[in-house]
């Protein structure tokens, strides 16, 4: 947290900031972190208001779409069961689903092929998000197959069609 130690509107005003961060582990003692954190926020000019921007959901408010690509075995999964553990899955978590978010998967072929990699795919699609789809092809790996990311012209077409369709952006 970054708490200021005045509000722009306040009365008194104190040109420094107190910055305090507060890491919670998997402890069993994280059930303390209420009272820590209250007894933390009872010290004066500690908190006085809450004027910082919460970056995710600044993002998500910021963007018109959200392209994911690539979108790797790893964060499909994540996304899929609402995991939101760094920035990007918390801002797909927080993401407005009235407005399009498109992911293009890659990963190794024998990924792709799991069973589960469908299930989590059809997952997304029933977000409402839309998928571009990944491409066979010779990978990184050496092996042949499914689980390239589309090609690039693909991407930003669907990119334009998108927003073409949905948000009034003229097309170049």
């Amino acid at each position: 947290m970054e708490p200021r130690a005045s509000c722009p509107e306040g009365t008194a005003s104190v040109e420094r900031k107190i910055h305090v961060l507060v890491g919670v582990t998997g402890s069993v003692a994280a059930l303390k972190l209420p009272l820590l954190v209250s007894q933390l926020l009872a010290i004066p000019d500690m908190w006085k208001c809450r004027t910082d921007p919460v970056l995710h959901i600044e993002l998500r408010r910021w963007a018109d779409l959200l392209l994911v690509a690539p979108l790797d075995a790893n964060t499909l999964g994540k996304v899929a069961s609402g995991i939101c553990d760094n920035l990007l899955t918390c801002v797909i978590r927080a993401w407005d689903r009235s407005k399009p978010l498109l992911f293009c998967p890659a990963m190794n072929t024998a990924m792709w092929e799991h069973p589960i990699t469908a299930q989590q795919v059809s997952q997304l699609k029933a977000f409402g998000y839309t998928e571009i789809p990944c491409v066979s092809k010779k990978l990184v790996c050496g092996d042949q197959g499914l689980g390239a990311m589309a090609e690039v012209d693909t991407i930003v077409d669907k990119v334009r069609e998108t927003l073409g369709t949905c948000c009034s952006f003229p097309q170049s």
